[in-house]
């Protein structure tokens, strides 16, 4: 008999843990909360710091090819190194044809007006860069400008896919060739 009490303890002892483990109640573990305001305020962190880099990026290439760039409020910058006297202004609407080179500040060549054509839109209304958009409007028929565009105005985040990598401030060097406004005839 007493084996049989020693039998049932050892059994006890081996259950025991299991029984109290099981009877325990379930922890659940808390989901996070999203919290939208700390995301933002990440994303603006994150952007700030891109703009910082662009600004020195672009800081750096005035300042070693020794360029008097006019930098406008919206952070476009740019140099008209032939001025024209008797070309017409630029203005939203306008139609305006002009010969280009697109490149990186290291000056590595992204597109050209001589292998892909002449450019010509609409200010203000046409698919293309809107640092573009922006720097023509200071811009006359007849001048000849380098135009810096930091990444958020040219092709931002993600590149253009082809040739322009992403976050990435470009340079264009144009000639304006014609201004029409939008009711002219081409």
């Amino acid at each position: 008999m007493n084996y049989s009490i020693f039998k049932y303890k050892k059994l006890l002892f081996l259950f025991l843990p299991l029984f109290t483990i099981s009877c325990t109640p379930e922890v659940k573990e808390e989901k996070p909360v999203f919290n939208q305001v700390k995301v933002k305020q990440q994303f603006i962190k994150a952007n700030q710091q891109v703009v910082i880099k662009e600004t020195d990026e672009m800081d750096y290439y005035q300042k070693s090819h020794q360029m008097p760039f006019i930098k406008t409020t919206s952070g476009i910058r740019y140099y008209i190194y032939k001025h024209t006297t008797k070309g017409d202004s630029i203005k939203d609407g306008n139609i305006i044809k002009m010969n280009y080179t697109v490149s990186l500040l290291d000056g590595t060549e992204c597109y050209s007006s001589k292998t892909d054509g002449i450019k010509e839109f609409k200010v203000g209304m046409e698919n293309i860069e809107d640092g573009l958009h922006k720097a023509v409007l200071f811009l006359k028929s007849g001048d000849k400008a380098l135009i810096l565009i930091p990444s958020h105005l040219a092709h931002g985040l993600m590149g253009d896919s082809k040739k322009i990598p992403p976050q990435s401030p470009i340079l264009y060097d144009v000639e304006i060739l014609s201004v029409k406004h939008s009711d002219e005839k081409k």
